[in-house]
């Protein structure tokens, strides 16, 4: 899979000293759906601006399709649709007059065809006469979708899409992402919807004081850094941990009645057999017993943690 935007050692600091950016290298394929997800004031958003020309960086450089985004802004721009966190649409502008507006702005003939089927695919062709300020607020933020759809990017940045959504329409709003994905469009959105990532992206960026900490395939970060749980549901209440089993760093429920134990998937020897033995020479029995796999959540809280 080609690179489409290659970011070099991009680093941003204000004019206050604060550095938002610190020696970003990332490169985004085409055709994929990358997830950056981190904390507030991570600098997810600061790199959006970046890349799609709203603010300037202090080092480093990026390229989209291989043109420099300032030596060739208007190039890069064109590929590029951004839907930014806040509502910026001309509130008294009708839905379908502000598609075709934003058209214009890019310097594209009008098509009315196209923003038919923009609106039909957000679901919004019922509304194309209404005034933005008569939608709620989950359809303002399909207009923001289809406003930076308007002139046919090949790229889309959604910086925070479904925050303040309900689950329902955000469920929905997945699905609309993934059929962007499927017609060819490359899709980088920020989240604080950590199953928004799990959902949707293919690959998942962790940002966190500026910093990239790590870029990897969804499902292999998940194995790469998820680690498992065997839970045994004791017969009888244990009130300690015998000191025989200590090695395995068993964890004992608030109740006494469950024995924790975490282990990585990945090893060879997961250590089950053998902690399995000794509860029984220790004469702990257990009536049932299962495992369960960390979520990105998890593996999410950790790694921000260790990047601190």
């Amino acid at each position: 899979m080609r690179t489409l935007i290659s970011i070099s050692d991009l680093s941003k600091t204000y004019s206050g000293g604060f550095q938002a950016l610190k020696g970003i290298n990332l490169d985004i394929r085409d055709g994929e759906i990358l997830a950056l997800l981190g904390p507030n004031g991570a600098g997810k958003t600061t790199l959006i601006s970046i890349i799609c020309g709203l603010i300037n960086a202090s080092t480093g450089s990026v390229t989209v399709d291989g043109y420099d985004i300032v030596d060739d802004y208007r190039m890069t721009r064109s590929k590029i649709g951004l839907v930014p966190q806040e509502l910026t649409t001309d509130s008294f502008e009708s839905v379908k007059d502000t598609l075709a507006f934003s058209r214009g702005l890019f310097g594209k003939k009008p098509d009315p065809g196209h923003i038919e089927k923009v609106l039909k695919d957000m679901s919004l062709w019922d509304k194309r006469d209404n005034k933005i300020m008569e939608l709620s607020g989950g359809m303002k933020r399909r207009v923001l979708i289809a406003k930076a759809l308007a002139h046919e990017p090949e790229i889309l940045f959604l910086d925070e899409p479904t925050a303040g959504v309900d689950v329902e329409l955000r469920k929905d709003m997945w699905h609309h992402i993934n059929a962007l994905r499927e017609s060819g469009v490359t899709i980088i959105l920020t989240t604080h919807y950590i199953e928004e990532a799990e959902e949707i992206a293919d690959r998942v960026g962790v940002i966190s004081h500026g910093k990239i900490i790590i870029v990897e395939e969804k499902t292999e970060l998940m194995q790469k850094l998820g680690k498992k749980q065997l839970t045994l549901e004791l017969q009888h209440e244990l009130a300690d941990v015998p000191d025989t089993l200590n090695a395995y760093k068993l964890e004992l429920s608030d109740d006494g009645l469950r024995l924790i134990y975490t282990y990585d998937s990945q090893e060879e020897r997961t250590g089950i057999a053998g902690l399995l033995s000794d509860l029984h020479d220790a004469s702990i029995k257990f009536k049932d017993l299962h495992t369960t796999q960390s979520s990105l959540e998890d593996i999410f809280v950790t790694l921000v943690r260790e990047g601190q």
